[in-house]
């Protein structure tokens, strides 16, 4: 790929992202980094709360791509540590803790799995238990600090779950400070999640300003949908095609998806404009796909 300007950049990536915030922000990266000759710092976490991948994990691994393709620096991110403690996104309840051998064997999947689609050259994986581990009983009290807990329950879970009274463990709590501190670690320049992670991202970028750093610039990718062709892609609710089944299974579980359904994978999973209008002629001709 021929080096892209810091527009070109943008324009590169905004295909099949939601939300770029911001873009000001990003294109002033790009020109630092095309400036300086570093590369960007792209940071991307996976908590093992499952041993395997699938094709939901696959939108954010090809946009994680892109940017190796554009010459920067990916963090594949392992979520050992905030993996013990549970992301809340929505959830209803309290997630169940994992063992460390749990974790682990996951992780060790994890590590197998991505180079599918990622560039083991130009990938760094890293586990977040590497600081957040070391941090004090005094550090967390002080990470604490630094955000308040009416804006914690600004966010969508922790509200729902508190106007029909379901419990809100503190761990749980934590957990968004936990990957923002991570950005902080890691001195992120971008950091990539689905749509339901934005508020995790935004509190990366609060922190990050918190202890002096410049804030990362977050972008949001879609949800890919299961084949039940309602809840998000999850191995919890079996709607999931793995990374590592078999052929057979693969092909039976794709082909058992409907044709709306066909369409918006595609459309998750094309990588540029030109991908889909070598796709499927009848899409440009204004279906509501």
């Amino acid at each position: 790929m021929r080096t892209k300007n810091a527009q070109e950049q943008l324009e590169y990536l905004r295909r099949g992202a939601v939300e770029i915030i911001s873009e000001e922000e990003a294109v002033a990266k790009f020109e630092r980094s095309l400036r300086t000759g570093q590369p960007l710092t792209v940071k991307v976490g996976f908590d093992p709360t499952a041993p395997d991948l699938h094709l939901g994990h696959a939108v954010l691994l090809r946009k994680m791509k892109q940017f190796q393709d554009l010459g920067h620096r990916v963090v594949f991110l392992i979520g050992d540590f905030t993996a013990s403690i549970g992301d809340p996104t929505g959830r209803s309840k309290t997630r169940p803790p994992l063992s460390r051998e749990e974790i682990e064997a996951n992780a060790e999947t994890f590590k197998a799995q991505v180079f599918g689609i990622l560039d083991p050259q130009k990938t760094v994986i890293d586990f977040n238990s590497r600081w957040l581990g070391a941090l004090s009983s005094s550090d967390w009290i002080r990470l604490c600090s630094r955000y308040t807990l009416a804006r914690m329950l600004e966010r969508d879970d922790f509200n729902k779950r508190l106007k029909s009274n379901q419990p809100i463990s503190i761990h749980e709590i934590l957990y968004p400070l936990a990957q923002a501190y991570d950005s902080v670690a890691l001195r992120a320049d971008f950091e990539l999640g689905g749509t339901d992670q934005k508020f995790n991202l935004l509190v990366g970028r609060d922190i990050m300003r918190e202890f002096g750093l410049e804030p990362q610039v977050i972008l949001t990718t879609p949800l890919l949908e299961g084949t039940d062709g309602v809840e998000k892609m999850s191995k919890s609710l079996g709607n999931y095609v793995g990374f590592t089944e078999s052929p057979e299974d693969i092909f039976g579980k794709v082909m058992s998806i409907s044709d709306r359904l066909m369409f918006r994978y595609r459309d998750r999973e094309s990588s540029s404009n030109e991908d889909k209008e070598r796709s499927c002629p009848a899409d440009r001709n204004g279906l509501p796909w």
